[in-house]
């Protein structure tokens, strides 16, 4: 039976349209930093190459080189963890610059996957088809701990709007947020989806 993200980690991916508390376990993951504009082909490439690697583990048993312990499951959806630029911070701006945005982009995998199986995946997808971003993957374990989500149905530039939610439920609570640094998770295809309709959760640290 196929292991479904939706489904058996569901208070991580399909959070209520209202500001709510999670406590994020740790997660394995395939990250790649990058900095600049999200609407810019270089954002796209490092989305490309972390697929590229998603999919090399997912396909696995097809190439015999799966683990003993592999099992079927749905791809995870891409995430990305947003801050700015210091540069940017010192300016304080209320007008974003998307050019100075900072970005941790990510695709987590199956608990199955080690570091030595992950590292073989991204030796095998340069020898299939090479780019240079693959040099710059990591595969790491992620701990959010204890957060703040929601579900934010709209656009990306409309996230400010569900952020105010969450800055006012933290306040109302007595929760104090870590940073201004906060992580998206992307249930959408935005080149299939109308940005009325796009599924996004919002999710920040916070202090406890």
């Amino acid at each position: 039976m196929k292991q479904d993200w939706k489904k058996v980690d569901k208070q991580y991916y399909l959070p209520k349209t209202k500001p709510e508390f999670v406590k994020v376990p740790p997660f394995k993951f395939f990250s790649i930093l990058g900095q600049g504009n999200p609407n810019d082909k270089p954002f796209q490439e490092n989305i490309g190459v972390l697929y590229s690697l998603a999919y090399t583990i997912k396909m696995s048993p097809k190439n015999n080189f799966a683990p003993r312990n592999y099992f079927e499951y749905t791809v995870f959806p891409l995430e990305g963890i947003w801050d700015l630029t210091e540069e940017a911070k010192k300016l304080n701006s209320k007008t974003l610059d998307k050019s100075q945005l900072v970005f941790n982009l990510m695709i987590r995998q199956p608990d199955f996957v080690t570091p030595d199986f992950a590292l073989e995946a991204i030796e095998r997808t340069k020898k299939k088809k090479y780019h240079p971003l693959l040099e710059k993957v990591k595969f790491e374990i992620i701990e959010d701990n204890h957060c703040i989500q929601m579900m934010h149905i709209g656009s990306y530039d409309s996230e400010p709007e569900s952020f105010k939610q969450m800055d006012d439920f933290c306040l109302q609570n007595g929760y104090k947020r870590e940073s201004k640094q906060h992580r998206e998770i992307y249930l959408s295809d935005f080149r299939k989806v109308s940005p009325d309709k796009l599924k996004t959760v919002l999710r920040f640290r916070i202090l406890k």
